[in-house]
């Protein structure tokens, strides 16, 4: 089970090694709850990531109590990291306030942006604007 966002910001602010950042992240991916194989589907699938990565994003509840559930995998230890980030991040959220948020904030704040390779960072675009759209696209549904 993953932590809350706000315990695995602590936990990188305490974290200066970079080897050790990159260790946290691959626990964290493995933390990242199973996503079930058929959600692994065209539909999900985030393009612009160099590894296999999936996002599925759905609502709990309805109308402006509705919460958002994401489920991801990825078939990299250390994508699947910034998956198990965006997951903490966003679940929970409403709709709307998911909208407002933005997931490369996160990256950006975290320090990630000189350790990662241009492809990784590329991916880790792809799915906060993919997760964009979708809370956005899910918002106006409300």
């Amino acid at each position: 089970m993953l932590p809350p966002i706000e315990t695995i910001i602590e936990n990188f602010e305490i974290v200066e090694d970079d080897d050790m950042r990159l260790e946290y992240l691959i626990e964290l991916g493995r933390a990242l709850p199973p996503m079930p194989e058929a959600l692994r589907n065209e539909a999900n699938r985030v393009h612009g990531c160099e590894s296999q990565v999936w996002i599925d994003t759905a609502v709990e509840g309805s109308g402006p109590e509705g919460r958002l559930k994401l489920q991801g995998f990825s078939d990299s230890f250390i994508v699947r990291g910034f998956v198990a980030l965006m997951v903490a991040l966003y679940t929970g959220k409403s709709a709307r306030e998911a909208a407002e948020t933005d997931g490369l904030d996160l990256f950006r704040h975290l320090r990630f942006g000189a350790h990662v390779t241009s492809k990784r960072s590329n991916g880790v675009r792809a799915m906060a604007e993919r997760i964009h759209r979708d809370a956005v696209r899910l918002a106006e549904a409300a």
